[in-house]
């Protein structure tokens, strides 16, 4: 699909959850909004100006139906998505600049700013619910846990915390050790049960659920600048459990696969510009994915010209089990008919059995024979060892062996 050019900086991206929408926050403090589809044809569908200042952020309700923006400009602007005005503005919303928002229920909204400050909001009720301060530095990414109702923010300050919005309580349940280095990014993996974290160097940090928030029990190297933006792979794709896209201020966004680590490509190309938001429509399962710098340009990407070849694999392989349970099928077929015929054979004449008898121990006694080297040849396959595998028993809790050429070109 052709770029889309908005005319300015783009600091956030959200799409419509059902329709072939794409919302744009700008650096001018406009929102514009852009229909597309299969054909590569988009076209503007409204441009309004909430604030002078920039808006850093935007949000699309879980219907489609609102869109909250918020910027500089420290406050929270509602635009109705039918109309594209402004339906209502909460003035002051903040004490500083907007810089992340997320929608968590149908009525619950977060917020986060530069100081770290974070706000629940029900767009309903004209002031915020609750507000934490456990963050010093600026609010970098939301990530909602559906089945704990529980809300993982990352922040500058090098921490991650856990904030569960059903409790009236301005603490969160959790808050990780200091990573020493600016936490960017989280995406979740293996179904939830494991995140991935982007920092400010360049490394992907792991955390496991089972194992707590307190600390990543991985640290995977290899980008060679900060990892701005991750996004979680629709679930349609074979290795979307352990693939993420990565945003990178080199101004690459690439596809890599996870345990084992794996460059699979660049999907797409932002030059010189850093790559700071990743967005797929339909909620995450659709066939395009978003992409923004700084190069006033909104990428869309066909995610299934880049994973095309990942679903004929699998395809193939489900297809080769079939064939292959249908030759077993034939041949078990074919075996019954020749012992019948033995069984035949056998009571009309009782010598030639006996004959038949003593060519089958032969048989037997030189096939046994003539297995015998291809045995000892797997065996000897059998004791050869991986040597990655090998690599992998050494390493420790926190470190991943890869070799320097992996990443050369990343």
């Amino acid at each position: 699909m052709p770029d889309i050019r908005v005319g300015a900086q783009i600091f956030d991206i959200a799409f419509h959850p059902t329709e072939s929408l794409v919302y744009t926050g700008l650096l001018s403090g406009e929102v514009k909004a852009f229909s597309y589809d299969e054909q590569g044809n988009h076209e503007c569908k409204f441009s309004v100006r909430p604030s002078k200042r920039s808006c850093r952020a935007i949000a699309v309700g879980h219907d489609g139906g609102k869109l909250w923006a918020g910027g500089k400009g420290k406050a929270l602007h509602t635009i109705d998505v039918a109309t594209g005005v402004v339906a209502d503005t909460r003035a002051a919303a903040h004490a500083a600049a907007i810089n992340r928002m997320k929608p968590l229920l149908p009525h619950l909204l977060a917020t986060g700013d530069d100081d770290g400050v974070i706000k629940l909001w029900d767009p309903r009720k004209p002031d915020a619910i609750r507000a934490y301060a456990q963050h010093f530095d600026f609010i970098s990414d939301f990530l909602f846990l559906e089945d704990k109702k529980q809300l993982v923010t990352t922040s500058g300050d090098g921490t991650l915390s856990v904030i569960d919005v059903r409790s009236k309580k301005t603490e969160p349940i959790a808050h990780s050790e200091d990573q020493e280095d600016e936490l960017l990014s989280i995406v979740p993996i293996k179904g939830g049960q494991k995140f991935v974290v982007g920092t400010q160097l360049g490394i992907l940090s792991i955390f496991n659920r089972k194992s707590g928030w307190g600390d990543c029990v991985d640290r995977i190297p290899g980008h060679p600048h900060s990892v701005d933006a991750l996004c979680a792979l629709p679930s349609r794709y074979p290795s979307a459990q352990s693939t993420v896209l990565t945003g990178s201020s080199d101004g690459l966004m690439r596809a890599v696969q996870l345990f084992p680590t794996k460059l699979l490509g660049v999907v797409a190309d932002h030059g010189d510009f850093p790559v700071e938001r990743i967005a797929i429509d339909q909620n995450g399962e659709g066939r395009w994915v978003g992409s923004a710098g700084h190069e006033e340009v909104l990428k869309l990407t066909d995610l299934n010209e880049i994973f095309e070849d990942e679903d004929d694999e699998d395809e193939d392989e489900k297809s080769n089990g079939g064939s292959e349970e249908d030759s077993d099928e034939g041949s078990g077929d074919e075996e019954d008919k020749a012992t019948a015929a033995r069984e035949d054979a056998k009571r009309e004449d009782p010598d030639e059995e006996e004959d038949s008898d003593k060519d089958e121990v032969k048989e037997e006694d030189e096939a046994d024979s003539s297995d015998e080297e291809p045995q000892q040849k797997k065996r000897k396959r059998k004791k050869e060892q991986d040597p990655l595998q090998a690599m992998k028993k050494r390493k420790g809790r926190n470190e991943v062996d890869a070799e320097p050429s992996f990443f050369a070109d990343l």
